[in-house]
């Protein structure tokens, strides 16, 4: 069973959909030990950087989320949840992630983009990973969001896509994968991302 994490941010009721669609039990799930217990952890999210932060905490889920990542369980972060994984937002201010990953969250540049970055684009594969088995190099996908992770480190991306500047629209390292579109938005070929993050499971 999937575990995705409620923590009061985000349509986790069409990422869970998602899942049913393509044959992978999924629950919402806002008790850390459950989500502990999990073999694989969901993190959505749409909203603030800064309010998600804390609602995680209170929530009591950010050691949680570090412990499953520490212990190599597979781990997706979906939109905001692929930004919570950075080590800090510039979103009013500057708050901290959870640093999992080394790098920042950065928004478009005002004035020269439409922002949010709102609609399909393509994420263009830059290295083989299992989220993307069968699915073409340059994939559209569905895309609602007006910042974007920067990483420190260059090997976590693994596609980018152009929005007035390349921006790193998939990372990963290991089992733990950000992907900054909406899959369960994305038709068939976001159906097949979350269908590939569920064989990671049996693997």
């Amino acid at each position: 069973m999937i575990a995705i994490i409620d923590y009061g941010m985000g349509n986790l009721r069409s990422v869970q959909k998602g899942f049913e669609r393509v044959g992978c039990a999924a629950a919402i799930v806002q008790d850390p030990a459950a989500v502990a217990a999990a073999p694989a952890v969901v993190l959505p999210g749409v909203g603030a950087f800064a309010d998600a932060m804390e609602n995680l905490r209170k929530f009591g889920m950010i050691e949680t989320i570090q412990q499953v990542v520490a212990a190599g369980k597979p781990f997706l972060g979906i939109c905001l949840g692929q930004q919570l994984l950075f080590e800090s937002s510039e979103e009013f201010g500057h708050t901290p992630g959870l640093g999992i990953f080394p790098g920042r969250v950065r928004r478009f540049p005002e004035g020269q983009l439409k922002v949010p970055h709102m609609g399909w684009n393509q994420a263009v594969m830059q290295k083989n990973n299992p989220l993307w088995e069968g699915i073409p190099a340059d994939a559209a996908f569905y895309f609602v969001h007006s910042y974007y992770v920067e990483p420190a480190d260059p090997e976590l991306i693994l596609a980018r896509t152009d929005y007035g500047l390349p921006f790193a629209s998939v990372v990963g390292r290991d089992k733990v994968f950000g992907i900054q579109f909406h899959p369960e938005k994305s038709s068939n070929l976001g159906l097949r991302i979350l269908q590939n993050f569920g064989k990671l499971v049996k693997s």
